[in-house]
């Protein structure tokens, strides 16, 4: 059975001379933790662990639609639906759509992701040309407008393809390619980046008692098979995005196992995406049952991904989450005086 390895995450300017960079980014490591079915540990030195995982580990990801992947981003959440568990109704329509686009940006927002179809637990299907309807002129009307990639959220290739003639240069696919065969050609004929997320099931059942062996490994595979799919009808790994996938299919000690876990994703040899913003789960642990005030739970998940690595923070609420992250970024950088 194959050993994994989890990087042991840590921050700040002061490290030892034996320290590795972890996946491009500002924190390091020094020891990581050998895991396998049924097994957690030992603790071992970096140097230790086999040339490949180190390489994977280390190296700097490449540009994601010319956004640099070295230091933590944020991706603005623009959902365009009447049903969305915590901004439904919101911004449907052009105009409400491109000053919401407008004020992420001014916010922080890096990329922004667009959606048409809710994916909340116990959501139904839209239809493709609904989705379409929704999506592709919000995308085609924001061109000229903005200066960031969009990032199109979408089960479906059909309307992958009408966002990325629109305009859009990533897409976002919930269903990790199960939903919809065609996504993987689609993209890989753009060498359109694209992320991969986990999910168990679909929407409108996921929630539904899931279950795993090991969720921290099931998920980890999961996601290496569906990177080889990916490369074998040929988009290369540097274009690729892997997120876990917290709350789809998940119960929240499946969640928490994954955040505690992230760094060990980071063996794929990808960009890093993490989206807990607002979730059930937050509302749980933080005794907030109102969505749209869980911007400080959010926020603290989002701190402990980026200490783990995690490239890119997907969120609703963009201006807390960048002041947030500057003066974290502060504290463990420092700043010149």
């Amino acid at each position: 059975m194959p050993d994994y390895f989890r990087p042991l995450a840590q921050t700040g300017v002061t490290r030892p001379d034996d320290a590795l960079p972890l996946a491009g980014t500002s924190s390091w490591f020094t020891h990581v933790e050998m895991m396998g079915r049924g097994v957690r540990g030992p603790i071992l030195p970096a140097s230790d662990m086999p040339e490949d995982w180190r390489g994977r580990l280390t190296r700097a990801r490449a540009p994601i639609a010319s956004v640099d992947m070295t230091a933590p981003r944020i991706m603005g959440i623009l959902n365009v639906t009447p049903d969305s568990f915590s901004d439904g109704g919101q911004h449907q329509g052009i105009d409400n759509a491109a000053a919401a686009a407008q004020r992420m940006i001014s916010a922080g927002a890096e990329i922004l992701d667009i959606g048409g179809e809710s994916t909340r637990p116990g959501a139904q299907e839209v239809d493709i040309a609904s989705e379409i309807e929704r999506t592709a002129p919000v995308i085609a009307a924001l061109q000229g407008q903005i200066n960031v990639p969009i990032s199109i959220d979408t089960r479906k290739s059909a309307v992958a393809e009408a966002a990325f003639a629109a305009g859009a240069q990533i897409a976002n696919d919930v269903s990790g390619l199960m939903f919809d065969s065609k996504m993987a050609a689609v993209c890989a004929e753009r060498t359109a980046p694209i992320c991969v997320m986990h999910s168990q099931g679909l929407p409108k059942t996921m929630q539904h008692d899931p279950r795993y062996d090991d969720v921290l490994l099931d998920v980890y595979d999961f996601l290496d098979g569906q990177l080889t799919l990916l490369e074998d009808a040929g988009l290369p790994r540097d274009r690729i995005i892997i997120d876990p996938g917290i709350g789809f299919g998940k119960t929240m000690g499946h969640n928490i196992a994954l955040i505690q876990g992230l760094s060990l994703f980071h063996g794929l040899g990808c960009a890093l995406l993490l989206g807990v913003s607002r979730k059930g789960f937050i509302g749980t642990l933080g005794s907030e049952p109102e969505a749209a005030r869980r911007a400080p739970g959010s926020v603290a998940l989002a701190l402990d991904a980026v200490r783990q690595g995690v490239h890119i923070l997907r969120v609703h609420d963009v201006d807390e989450t960048r002041q947030a992250l500057a003066l974290w970024r502060a504290a463990q950088e420092g700043i010149e005086t």
